[in-house]
């Protein structure tokens, strides 16, 4: 890795480009989650359309086995895009990513149904799901490394964050969207068509991200994408190997913790506290935007104290507070307490995801830096943060809740042993250089 450089005096020009940049990527990624979250928010409409059964349950046990088909594409779309962002430029994967994005939901909202075409609604259903799982799969690796090699020195962990302030936003501004359909729409015509909607705003939106993206600059040096090892498997685990490990080893309890505490907290909150759904909605959706503002803070946090110090924070507390605070929401009864013990465990993880795609970005060198942090995301967050959810309730269902506060712990205790044996990034990084 390369020593300490000067903070470079950047003009009100290139101030302004860089910000352009960050936006434009950003924008991208807030659709792509999007695209990807609102077929978990729409498959109550949808489910009987592709998965014909008496029973309500099975059709959206079938679309859930559907989003996690395209959850496991991941590790594969990781590989793709990080090979495609390290040999063609991060430009021109982000601009696929976001095409790949478009193609599948507008597939999805045009896609006849089981009634009209029988079994080859649901596996038209599937391929879609599956091609979105690899855009999503190369979104976040591409998208982190852009934004970290763009973002002014000095500063990088606070425009670094808007990739988890637009990662989350998507999923908000899924929700709202199927919130506003409800409000304008009878149940019965959001079965028959409406559910449609959203996938088509979707792919209008991931549209102009494109042509958003299509005006950015590129990072990637002509150098760098003409080696012939640039993105190559082979260069990543012969030189690059222990922080390919490493990036796996804390992106393994941070997607945990992450899944635990957002998409997986609302079932809590119902099947374990008791709370009524609608409640439970209402807490999480608030506790989302907080979240989500609390981003650029922890990220420029970083900014002082080091990315090596905010991580150890996060894996110390995820360790330690992690039981108290489901254990505390397991007997909570009131929304306002469950909405400050939740808060109290998302400002925990923000200390990771703030930084998340920036410290990945600093531990790899330019030639294999998109495939590096791409696919160690990819299959630590395939693994763990995909589980999550199958662990906890299959722990439930066993009589052994407490045993999954235990692994959530431990995970994030190995997060720490981690980082312990991370140099400071402030000190040596490999982006140090590159301005």
């Amino acid at each position: 890795m390369n020593a300490p450089a000067s903070i470079p005096q950047y003009s009100a020009e290139e101030r302004r480009t860089r910000i352009l940049a960050i936006v434009g990527a950003s924008s991208g990624n807030l659709v792509e989650w999007f695209d990807f979250y609102v077929y978990a928010f729409t498959a109550i409409y949808f489910a009987h359309a592709f998965f014909p059964s008496d029973n309500p349950t099975v059709q959206l046990l079938n679309t859930a086995g559907v989003f996690a088909a395209g959850f496991l594409m991941r590790p594969i779309g990781g590989w793709m895009f990080g090979r495609i962002a390290d040999k063609k430029g991060r430009k021109t994967a982000m601009m696929i990513s976001v095409l790949m994005m478009c193609g599948g939901s507008l597939a999805i909202a045009l896609m006849p149904t089981y009634e009209r075409i029988g079994v080859l609604a649901p596996m038209l259903l599937l391929a879609a799901r599956l091609f979105q799982g690899l855009s999503v799969g190369g979104e976040y690796g591409t998208s982190a490394t852009y934004m970290s090699e763009v973002a002014l020195k000095g500063q990088r962990g606070f425009f670094a964050s808007f990739q988890y302030v637009t990662l989350i936003g998507g999923q908000l501004l899924a929700v709202l969207v199927v919130v506003i359909l409800q409000q304008l729409l009878s149940n019965e015509q959001l079965r028959d068509w409406g559910w449609r909607i959203p996938f088509v705003v979707g792919a209008a939106t991931a549209v102009i991200a494109f042509y958003m993206r299509r005006s950015l600059n590129e990072t990637a040096k002509a150098e760098n994408l003409n080696r012939k090892e640039s993105g190559t498997l082979g260069e990543l685990f012969r030189h690059h190997k222990r922080a390919f490990f490493t990036v796996l080893g804390f992106t393994a309890g941070g997607s945990l913790i992450f899944y635990t505490f957002t998409t997986y907290m609302q079932k809590y909150l119902v099947n374990t506290a008791g709370m009524d759904t609608r409640t439970a909605s209402g807490v999480m959706t608030f506790a989302l935007l907080v979240y989500m503002c609390l981003q650029p803070l922890f990220g420029a946090l970083s900014d002082r104290i080091g990315r090596k110090t905010s991580m150890l924070w996060f894996g110390a507390l995820g360790m330690l507070c992690t039981w108290p605070i489901l254990s505390a929401l397991k007997t909570v009864t009131s929304p306002y307490a469950a909405f400050g013990l939740i808060i109290l465990a998302l400002a925990i993880v923000s200390l990771y995801t703030s930084i998340s795609g920036l410290i990945k970005s600093e531990m790899f060198p330019a030639q294999i830096r998109a495939l590096g942090v791409g696919l160690s995301y990819a299959v630590g967050n395939a693994i763990f943060g995909g589980s999550a959810e199958y662990v906890a309730l299959g722990l439930k269902s066993l009589g052994v809740e407490e045993y999954f506060y235990i692994y959530v712990s431990v995970m994030c205790g190995v997060a720490l042993v981690v980082c312990l044996l991370l140099p400071d990034l402030r000190q040596v990084s490999y982006l140090n250089d590159e301005d």
